[in-house]
């Protein structure tokens, strides 16, 4: 299995595309944000680890089961796809939450999101956003 569904109440129909089970709209019709996370090599990690990243992972959802409407890891690809209910502090306390329990997770900026990081001066590394919400994830060194 290559894909794996992160959340309880979802169950992945095997070989339908992301793009086809990725909710775009809430309830309401509100347009749902969504980001991005790298996980480098889990796909190849020894089973123990990686099952063990995959249970961490699911208690950080199971945490913000009222944000999250939709989680994917994909294991060919180490890629964590993850769509969620918009709130002030966008994706900033679940990404962190992620970065506790699986370190190796990295945020995964749009093209626009880092154009827009490099035209306010600042360097990729020191500045990641979360773009539909203009927060900073990162915020300069030093700085709150």
């Amino acid at each position: 299995m290559s894909s794996i569904s992160l959340q309880r109440q979802q169950h992945p129909i095997p070989g339908q595309p992301l793009w086809q089970r990725v909710p775009t709209r809430d309830e309401s019709g509100r347009a749902l944000p969504d980001f991005m996370m790298l996980i480098p090599k889990i796909g190849s990690w020894p089973e123990i680890r990686r099952e063990q990243a995959i249970n961490e992972l699911r208690s950080v959802f199971a945490r913000f089961e009222q944000r999250v409407v939709f989680a994917d890891l994909n294991l060919k690809l180490n890629l964590l796809w993850i769509t969620l209910r918009p709130t002030p502090d966008g994706c900033l306390s679940l990404v962190e939450a992620i970065t506790a329990v699986v370190p190796e997770a990295k945020l995964v900026a749009s093209q626009y999101e880092a154009m827009l990081g490099w035209s306010e001066g600042s360097s990729r590394r020191s500045r990641v956003r979360c773009g539909w919400f203009g927060q900073h994830v990162l915020g300069r060194p030093g700085k709150p």
